[in-house]
């Protein structure tokens, strides 16, 4: 598939300001990201200078960079009556004109001279809940399906805030971020599950773990009903 021409642009670049006490079994949280000026790198493990306090659940190299995009952001200041600045939902990348959590598993984004790949939605926690003090945010983040995307560093480089962000690949399986999450939210994730798993097993993509689980998960309930 030929490369797609420039869409984006990257509004923000965050990571974290400080760690925060917080409840969950970690004790701490790098929730807290704050835009940063100039260029930063991006390495394995996501931007440089960042921290990920649970890897086990929020970071790791399947989740390095998560982006939010400017039209979802939008969409929940509206909803919300405030302001949704760049790194309150804790993201590390605020993006403008790509549909962030419509974005394709397995997408690829030239971001300066770094190049990421959409690997999953995000799924609320009880901490973003504590961060934001809305009342059921979990549910209500969940809900909207606007999720964001976590993305893998398949090459790492530098970004800087103004970057046009390109969509390099698309995958022809379809299956977009706000799809996934919500077909396995309503628990009828078998055909997307589906298109995911071939794929996955032709080399289109390459599936987190989690996301692999989750398809094999879906993908069987037929053969069990």
């Amino acid at each position: 598939m030929p490369p797609v021409a420039a869409a984006g642009e990257l509004l923000a670049v965050c990571r974290v300001h400080a760690l925060q006490a917080d409840p969950g079994p970690v004790g701490v949280t790098a929730i807290d990201k704050r835009p940063v000026d100039g260029p930063v790198k991006v390495r394995a493990f996501g931007v440089y200078g960042d921290v990920q306090a649970d890897r086990a659940n929020h970071g790791g190299q399947e989740q390095a960079v998560y982006a939010y995009g400017q039209d979802d952001a939008d969409w929940w200041s509206e909803q919300l009556e405030r302001e949704i600045e760049p790194g309150l939902f804790g993201e590390n990348l605020r993006v403008r004109g790509i549909p962030v959590s419509h974005a394709v598993v397995g997408e690829r984004w030239a971001v300066g001279s770094a190049l990421l790949e959409v690997t999953q939605p995000r799924t609320p926690c009880a901490t973003f809940g504590r961060r934001m003090g809305e009342d059921r945010w979990v549910k209500r983040f969940a809900q909207a399906n606007r999720t964001g995307a976590y993305l893998r560093v398949v090459e790492t480089g530098t970004i800087t805030v103004g970057d046009a962000v390109e969509v390099t690949y698309r995958p022809e399986h379809g299956v977009t971020l706000a799809d996934w999450f919500g077909a396995w939210a309503s628990g009828d994730a078998t055909e997307p599950a589906r298109r995911l798993l071939s794929a996955h097993a032709c080399g289109d993509i390459c599936l987190t773990e989690e996301m692999r689980a989750r398809a094999e998960q879906a993908a069987g309930r037929l053969v069990e009903d």
